[in-house]
């Protein structure tokens, strides 16, 4: 395939040239030499200007043989730059920041010097009834301004893209990857599927070693209280056997201190003095102290008259050994 372009100079003569396809370098519409001889930067056509953005269902058609209005395009190129430089201040500008929860931003006066405001001018609405609005007349279609340069590209025979040679490799990746895709989703599936049946497995075991673990706690629950229950029973017996014991213990204590009462009592009473025998009482309160009187009447008089007895003796002994001793002396 080959592309064509006219000479200006002369509508006759037709030249062809080749060259790779570049995109066009907006800097060189402002006439900068450097620019032109500086290489080309590549661009994005979604930032290019002589691209038309937006609705066109309702643009007017223009036709090929007229000629825009540069004035027009240019007054409104104008208008967007000065709307886009205010627009670019507005957002350089500092922003207040937005007021905190239950507050709000109040409009105050920050001068030196404050003023009161005293003369008040008396305002009063009015109101007046105007006419319908005509019907506005449709926007012209507008068509922006041309700039840069024109761009010339070669193209020969064989430099484009051959579908049916250079489609199949292009194919084959296509169809590998949906092959391998769809081999992936599938393995997936069945992962998942596998992970399912796991998940169903672990759960029912799960389940039933929750259930084993429920009965065990309720076994468990029912030894505890079986063995409270019998703890409690041996309690209870080993209480009554203790009472049991007691009572024949002090069945017994009572009966050998009964059997030994009648006679205890008795001799206690005895030895009290509250039951006797009325000949030993008389003998014992009458006869035995005048008994022991008259003995000891009797022993005194034996002893008086044994003393009286030493004393004769001790006398006639004395008079015998002085009558002894003076025959005995030498006469001088």
């Amino acid at each position: 395939m080959s592309f064509a372009s006219r000479n200006h100079r002369d509508p006759n003569v037709t030249y062809t040239f080749s060259s790779r396809p570049r995109p066009v370098d907006s800097r060189s519409r402002h006439g900068d030499p450097a620019a032109e001889r500086s290489p080309p930067r590549y661009g994005n056509i979604m930032y290019d200007r002589r691209v038309v953005r937006g609705n066109t269902y309702a643009q007017h058609l223009t036709p090929a043989t007229a000629q825009p209005d540069t004035a027009e395009a240019q007054r409104q190129q104008a208008v967007r730059r000065a709307v886009a430089r205010r627009r670019a201040r507005e957002r350089s500008r500092p922003v207040t920041p937005a007021a905190l929860q239950g507050r709000k931003h109040v409009d105050m006066q920050t001068d030196l010097y404050l003023e009161e405001l005293s003369n008040i001018v008396t305002a009063a609405d009015i109101e007046c009834q105007t006419d319908p609005f005509l019907d506005r007349p449709a926007s012209p279609l507008f068509i922006p301004a041309k700039s840069g340069k024109d761009v010339g590209t070669q193209i020969e025979e064989g430099e484009l893209f051959y579908f049916d040679w250079e489609v199949q490799p292009v194919l084959e990746v296509l169809v590998g990857k949906t092959v391998e895709q769809s081999l992936l989703e599938v393995m997936e599936e069945e992962e998942l599927a596998c992970l399912r049946a796991q998940q169903r497995a672990l759960q029912e075991l799960r389940n039933n070693e929750l259930a084993e673990v429920q009965r065990l706690q309720e076994q468990e629950r029912r030894r505890r209280e079986e063995k409270v229950r019998r703890m409690t029973q041996q309690k209870q017996a080993l209480k009554e056997q203790q009472e049991v014991a007691e009572k024949v213990a002090a069945r017994a204590f009572t009966r050998r201190h009964l059997a030994d009462l009648r006679s205890a009592a008795f001799a206690s009473l005895r030895t009290c003095g509250f039951l006797y025998n009325p000949v030993e009482r008389d003998i014992e309160t009458n006869f035995l102290p005048w008994l022991l009187e008259e003995v000891k009447e009797r022993l005194e008089e034996r002893e008086a008259a044994r003393a009286l007895l030493d004393a004769l003796i001790r006398d006639v002994t004395r008079k015998r050994l002085t009558t002894s001793e003076e025959a005995t002396q030498p006469e001088a």
